[in-house]
Protein backbone atom coordinates (compact mmCIF):
# COMPACT_ATOMS: atom_id res chain seq x y z
CA UNK A 1 0.00 0.00 0.00
CA UNK A 2 1.32 3.45 -0.88
CA UNK A 3 1.48 5.24 2.46
CA UNK A 4 3.20 8.49 1.55
CA UNK A 5 4.46 10.27 -1.56
CA UNK A 6 6.04 13.72 -1.66
CA UNK A 7 8.20 16.19 -3.57
CA UNK A 8 10.90 17.37 -1.20
CA UNK A 9 14.39 18.73 -0.86
CA UNK A 10 16.21 21.95 -0.09
CA UNK A 11 18.44 22.56 -3.09
CA UNK A 12 17.55 19.57 -5.29
CA UNK A 13 13.85 18.63 -5.22
CA UNK A 14 13.16 14.90 -5.58
CA UNK A 15 10.10 12.66 -5.50
CA UNK A 16 10.16 10.29 -2.51
CA UNK A 17 7.72 7.57 -1.51
CA UNK A 18 6.98 5.12 1.24
CA UNK A 19 5.07 1.85 0.83
CA UNK A 20 3.88 -0.66 3.38
CA UNK A 21 4.79 -4.17 2.26
CA UNK A 22 2.61 -6.82 3.82
CA UNK A 23 2.90 -10.58 3.92
CA UNK A 24 -0.59 -10.87 5.42
CA UNK A 25 -3.66 -8.81 4.50
CA UNK A 26 -6.80 -8.57 6.58
CA UNK A 27 -10.31 -8.52 5.13
CA UNK A 28 -10.41 -4.70 5.42
CA UNK A 29 -7.29 -4.10 3.28
CA UNK A 30 -5.25 -3.33 6.39
CA UNK A 31 -1.65 -4.43 6.17
CA UNK A 32 -0.53 -6.87 8.88
CA UNK A 33 2.96 -8.22 9.52
CA UNK A 34 4.38 -5.39 7.47
CA UNK A 35 7.60 -3.54 6.73
CA UNK A 36 8.29 -0.26 4.94
CA UNK A 37 9.82 0.19 1.50
CA UNK A 38 11.30 3.62 0.74
CA UNK A 39 11.84 4.65 -2.88
CA UNK A 40 12.59 7.56 -5.21
CA UNK A 41 11.09 8.52 -8.58
CA UNK A 42 12.89 10.39 -11.39
CA UNK A 43 10.14 10.32 -14.06
CA UNK A 44 7.58 13.14 -13.66
CA UNK A 45 4.79 11.11 -15.30
CA UNK A 46 5.29 8.21 -12.86
CA UNK A 47 5.43 10.73 -9.99
CA UNK A 48 2.15 12.28 -11.14
CA UNK A 49 0.49 8.86 -11.16
CA UNK A 50 1.82 7.98 -7.71
CA UNK A 51 0.63 11.29 -6.25
CA UNK A 52 -2.95 10.21 -7.04
CA UNK A 53 -2.60 6.72 -5.51
CA UNK A 54 -1.87 7.34 -1.81
CA UNK A 55 -3.81 4.77 0.21
CA UNK A 56 -4.15 2.33 -2.71
CA UNK A 57 -2.67 -1.13 -3.05
CA UNK A 58 -0.14 -0.80 -5.87
CA UNK A 59 2.58 -2.74 -7.65
CA UNK A 60 5.78 -0.93 -8.62
CA UNK A 61 8.71 -1.85 -10.84
CA UNK A 62 12.05 -0.40 -9.76
CA UNK A 63 15.76 -0.41 -10.47
CA UNK A 64 18.28 -0.67 -7.66
CA UNK A 65 21.20 1.76 -7.88
CA UNK A 66 24.62 1.13 -6.34
CA UNK A 67 24.26 4.22 -4.18
CA UNK A 68 22.38 7.48 -3.91
CA UNK A 69 22.91 10.67 -5.91
CA UNK A 70 21.35 13.67 -4.16
CA UNK A 71 19.79 15.00 -7.38
CA UNK A 72 18.20 11.58 -8.20
CA UNK A 73 16.62 10.84 -4.79
CA UNK A 74 17.25 9.81 -1.21
CA UNK A 75 17.13 6.05 -1.78
CA UNK A 76 18.88 3.52 -3.97
CA UNK A 77 15.52 2.25 -5.29
CA UNK A 78 14.31 4.14 -8.37
CA UNK A 79 10.69 3.34 -9.35
CA UNK A 80 10.07 3.47 -13.12
CA UNK A 81 6.47 2.17 -13.40
CA UNK A 82 3.38 1.66 -11.25
CA UNK A 83 -0.01 -0.04 -11.50
CA UNK A 84 -2.95 -0.43 -9.13
CA UNK A 85 -3.31 -3.92 -7.69
CA UNK A 86 -6.64 -5.56 -8.45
Amino acid sequence: MLQKFSYKGTLFKTYEGEMILSSVESNRSIALASEKFFFSVADKQVASTLAKLEGYMIVVHYREKNGTLFWRGDTKYLVDSVMVRK
